[in-house]
């Protein structure tokens, strides 16, 4: 059994809880109906910061409405299990949403940033937030009015605890794509990294990925069957 498994998640992991991904080989995704240089940069947020919070205010509303999938759960199954064999699970997701703690996984890097939370520009101080955000809402922190963003990587901005991420790759002896486009870099390239360092690598996907030559292993099907099935198989292997 493998004892140090890294696992990427993308938003095909939370689509079956109600949350769109942003991307597919369909065209339907969120960036299909909305401009993200619009609504997801920090020049569009500069330019119109009250047309980027309401669209981020829907997506949040979209999120508190939205319970934990079947992969969810099992990656937290999982998190548990491997460290009752002295093993360790490193989850990293792409997503903004907090379902993967919701299913109760304890150590989530989200390098895309968090969308219950609020950055202030002026103090850099984080904040959870569950409401809706305004230009009119003041930082709890500093006081400073104006000064609250989504705590979002924009387009443009570069990607969260990508030190302490690859750090945990180079000790991990599995590499895990679950639910990712493959075409979003940094994270795009994780499974070109890990086949450098000899790991082996799994692809968990709806559909074949942007980059799903590039994995030993692949297996399709919907997230909340798939990923249950193949940590049953992990655990099993014991």
């Amino acid at each position: 059994m493998c004892k140090r498994i890294f696992i990427l998640t993308g938003a095909g992991v939370s689509a079956e809880s109600g949350l769109g991904t942003f991307r597919d080989k369909k065209g339907a995704g969120i960036w299909s109906r909305f401009d993200p240089m619009k609504l997801a940069t920090p020049e569009a947020f500069a330019r119109d910061p009250e047309k980027v919070h309401e669209f981020y205010n829907a997506r949040r509303l979209n999120l508190l409405a939205a319970t934990p999938n079947a992969a969810h759960v099992a990656l937290a199954a999982l998190e548990v299990a491997l460290a009752k064999r002295g093993g360790h699970l490193t989850l990293v997701t792409q997503n903004i949403d907090d379902l993967h703690e919701r299913a109760g996984s304890m150590n989530v890097i989200h390098m895309h940033g968090e969308l219950l939370k609020a950055r202030c520009v002026a103090c850099h101080r984080l904040t959870l937030w569950r409401r809706d955000m305004s230009t009119a809402d003041a930082c709890p922190a500093c006081g400073r009015a104006n000064a609250l963003r989504p705590h979002i990587v924009w387009f443009g901005e570069m990607p969260l605890y990508l030190k302490e991420i690859f750090a945990a790759l180079n000790e991990a002896d599995m590499f895990v794509s679950i639910g990712t486009s493959g075409s979003v870099y940094p994270a795009a390239g994780f499974v070109a990294e890990a086949r450098a360092l000899g790991i082996r690598t799994f692809e968990i996907n709806l559909e074949r990925s942007d980059n799903a030559d590039e994995f030993d292993e692949t297996r399709y099907g919907r997230a909340s069957e798939a990923v249950p099935d193949w940590v049953a198989e992990i655990l099993m292997s014991s």
